[in-house]
């Protein structure tokens, strides 16, 4: 049943993939698309548009997806809090903070040098976050999340400096960014996400039993054998890069990483192996079609990427807190 039903949802992957290549400002028919995917000819303008914009922007959607969905994952189990977020930490305060920096400093607005600044700016937060966990002492989860909230007040403290003296044209690019967007999706440094996001759902696989020890608490972690320490701030490392390298890509995406672990835990463990690619590809599923949304719900428009998530983050949750309550009192 539980294999019938990850085949179904990889099948839903590939067929959304293909809509994502086909449905847009320009409309690209099926075969079109399978014509560019498999006999590209740079001549016609459907594949052109298929192989050059759509195709990078759908492999940087499910990447987003995926390794948003990996990193909540990680979180969660970590820190054995089923609202973790990757965003708690400060990752993409930190991200945006470079990003504003170098806009103000150089005024370079290039994709490639704002995704380079956001990332640096992910990897100082997420420098900070672990300094300040080995000295409070990484025994005491609740050190890491006040000092992750107290890291993002701090860069948009400093980012809403920068933004004042900063004139509006930068603002506005900023701003934009800030929202979310795939449209500086590129060939060129798509290997960065794709390794990142990759590499990272293989840790956590690997690591899986150390995770599941995890969750049964410190101490029983300790008993069989697992140096609760230093897993929980590999795994915090882990999920600091993830966010960081998608953010840097695609700017502030939120809800993705609280939201999916939270759905597939309804339906399939995630202790299991199964159940960490189950919650990998929900998210990229997930993307994929915000994506579409994103580029079709007005016309000549694209709304942005973390517009679309925060919404649907909202809707669920408050469906989900009137569900516990309708429960509750029965």
């Amino acid at each position: 049943m539980r294999f019938a039903a990850s085949s179904v949802l990889l099948l839903a992957c590939l067929f959304s993939f293909v809509c994502s290549l086909s449905i847009g400002a320009v409309q690209v028919d099926f075969y079109d698309v399978w014509l560019a995917l498999w006999s590209y000819d740079n001549t016609q303008l459907a594949q052109k548009i298929v192989i050059e914009l759509r195709l990078p922007r759908a492999i940087l959607a499910f990447l987003a997806g995926a390794g948003l969905a990996t990193a909540g994952l990680i979180l969660q189990t970590v820190t054995r809090n089923p609202l973790a977020d990757p965003y708690l930490f400060g990752i993409s305060s930190g991200a945006s903070f470079g990003v504003v920096l170098l806009l103000t400093l150089f005024g370079i607005q290039s994709g490639l040098a704002m995704s380079g600044a956001a990332l640096l700016g992910s990897i100082c937060a997420m420098s900070l976050l672990l300094l300040i966990a080995y000295h409070k002492g990484t025994a005491q989860i609740e050190n890491m999340l006040l000092a992750g909230v107290a890291l993002s007040f701090l860069f948009n403290a400093f980012t809403s400096l920068l933004l004042y003296w900063s004139d509006p044209q930068a603002v506005s690019a900023i701003i934009f960014w800030s929202l979310g967007s795939f449209s500086r999706a590129d060939w060129v440094w798509m290997w960065l996400p794709s390794i990142v996001v990759i590499s990272g759902l293989v840790i956590v696989i690997c690591f899986r039993r150390h995770l599941n020890a995890l969750l049964l608490g410190d101490e029983s972690a300790v008993t069989l054998g697992v140096n609760v320490h230093r897993l929980r701030l590999g795994m915090l490392l882990v999920s600091s890069l993830l966010t960081a390298v998608l953010v840097a890509a695609c700017g502030g995406v939120g809800f993705v990483g609280l939201m999916i672990p939270h759905i597939v835990r309804f339906f399939i463990s995630q202790a299991r192996v199964l159940g960490m690619i189950v919650t990998a590809l929900s998210g990229g599923l997930l993307m994929l079609w915000v994506d579409v949304l994103a580029r079709t719900i007005i016309e000549n428009q694209e709304l942005p990427i973390g517009v679309i998530t925060a919404a649907i983050g909202s809707v669920f949750f408050l469906s989900l807190l009137m569900f516990r309550k309708r429960t509750a009192s029965i």
